[in-house]
């Protein structure tokens, strides 16, 4: 497919063009002007599949977009893309995995400086180096269109960051995300990249994962969350961060106020990093999501975790997946939401432990006063094969069967249990009748099934997601 892989030149979609040498690798945007407006004369009979290609070529001949591309390539030597040419006036370009190179990429960098319809650009895995990435951000002091990049996995190295940070530290880009996974950063890169952040309000969302940073990289990242004021997303996940450098960034995060997303799993920091995010979730009231699976975090760490969570009024979503967590790790986790009446818990994620009937109950207990909570967790071991046939059974097949033998729709049943007769309820009350009704004997976790059913993430149910 385009979007998948790199087009050859003999494939019919190629536009051959003769490459022609170059001496320079300047900035090409005044050699590559548009061409004048050419207005072409529509047949007087076509049919309608026709007519509609003939309007996107006007398109292009309108704004020039596709004759300043070929000329671009032209000029870079390189064979145009025909996906690129196709997608010119989409919001969304994928170019991922195409084998654009350094100058591929400067003609689609001289391209895009005048385009004002796309707004993610997506360029991972096309070897753009720091020569790419430096054509790109040429192109975003130009360009106010674009608000979305990847340029992941494109080996940009210590140069490459040197560049972007030159360019955070502008601040002058209507660009908002950056990916910038595995592109081989490691300390040096790290300074420099948290040094412009520092600065920086107009990134929010920022993917750093799968690069190089350990210790050293940790501190710089703690330094720069304590002031930082732009970011709201940013994923550490698949880095080499140990106890000193996850503590420094937890430090950091302490005081921070505007990131809401934060992603470190996948770097093995271990039980001495839980007691310093614990104090996060203890001191800090922004966090909202928090993903610190495949971590070595055992019982203890959790704990500490746990005082944490008695008091924290924000986090929604706990991540403790691929951690040697087993059910006593669990229980105090869950007692701990329980304990904490302004918790806000939406999921906790522990979904490779094993629990037991007994956690089962005390889990209902949790869900009394934390209706909106979810626990995944891997299974209930030691049950009776009645007992999990009752607990697991597809709910919403049980309310179908009782649906069918009555003569009613899904649809009904759920508006009998309505006061109101309507399609919606509050989550909570929903909860509530679901559990006092005995038409289709539930519980808790069946329930709960049935929530995330027709849950409209906006706190109602929505009976017509059936």
């Amino acid at each position: 497919m385009d979007n998948d892989k790199p087009l050859q030149p003999e494939t019919e979609d190629e536009i051959e063009i003769e490459p022609v040498r170059q001496s320079s690798d300047k900035m090409l945007y005044c050699e590559a002007e548009p061409p004048p407006t050419v207005e072409k004369v529509k047949p007087a009979q076509e049919n309608s599949e026709t007519d509609l290609e003939i309007e996107d070529d006007e398109k292009f001949f309108t704004t020039g977009q596709k004759e300043l591309y070929l000329e671009a390539c032209k000029l870079m030597g390189v064979v145009p893309v025909s996906y690129f040419i196709r997608n010119m006036e989409e919001s969304y370009m994928n170019l991922n995995h195409h084998g654009l190179g350094p100058r591929g990429t400067k003609a689609i960098a001289i391209a895009l400086v005048s385009n004002p319809t796309v707004t993610k650009l997506e360029l991972e895995d096309n070897c753009i180096m720091e020569e790419g990435v430096l054509s790109l951000v040429e192109m975003l002091q130009e360009n106010y269109y674009l608000q979305e990049m990847n340029i992941s996995n494109n080996h940009l190295g210590l140069e490459g960051a040197r560049i972007i940070s030159d360019f955070f530290e502008r601040n002058s880009s209507s660009i908002w995300s950056l990916e910038l996974s595995g592109n081989d950063f490691k300390e040096d890169s790290a300074a420099l990249l948290c040094q412009a952040l520092s600065t920086n309000y107009r990134i929010k969302k920022l993917d750093l994962s799968h690069n190089q940073f350990s210790d050293v990289g940790g501190e710089h990242l703690g330094q720069m969350l304590a002031i930082n004021v732009g970011l709201t997303s940013l994923d550490l996940s698949w880095n080499n961060f140990h106890t000193r450098g996850a503590v420094a960034l937890c430090n950091g995060l302490r005081g921070n106020v505007t990131l809401t997303k934060l992603d470190l799993s996948m770097n093995g920091f271990g039980n001495e990093v839980a007691l310093a995010l614990g104090e996060v979730l203890r001191l800090n009231s922004c966090l909202v999501y928090l993903d610190i699976g495949g971590n070595d975090i055992g019982n203890e760490g959790a704990s500490k975790i746990s005082k944490g969570l008695e008091s924290n009024e924000s986090l929604r979503v706990l991540k403790l997946f691929l951690n040697p967590i087993n059910m006593d790790g669990a229980i105090l986790l869950i007692l701990a939401i329980k304990r904490n009446p302004k918790s806000r818990m939406e999921e906790l994620d522990i979904s490779n432990v094993l629990v037991s009937e007994q956690f089962m109950k005390t889990l209902d207990g949790v869900y009394a006063v934390h209706p909106q909570l979810d626990v995944v967790f891997k299974a209930v071991q030691g049950l009776s094969p009645k007992k999990t046939i009752f607990l697991l059974t597809n709910p919403m097949k049980l309310i179908q069967s009782y649906a069918d033998q009555h003569k009613i729709t899904i649809v009904d049943f759920f508006k009998s249990l309505n006061p109101t007769g309507t399609m919606k309820m509050s989550v909570d009350e929903f909860q509530k009748v679901m559990i006092e009704q005995n038409k289709v004997p539930l519980n808790q976790y069946q329930v709960r099934e049935v929530i995330k059913k027709l849950d409209e993430k906006t706190g109602m149910v929505n009976f017509s997601k059936t």
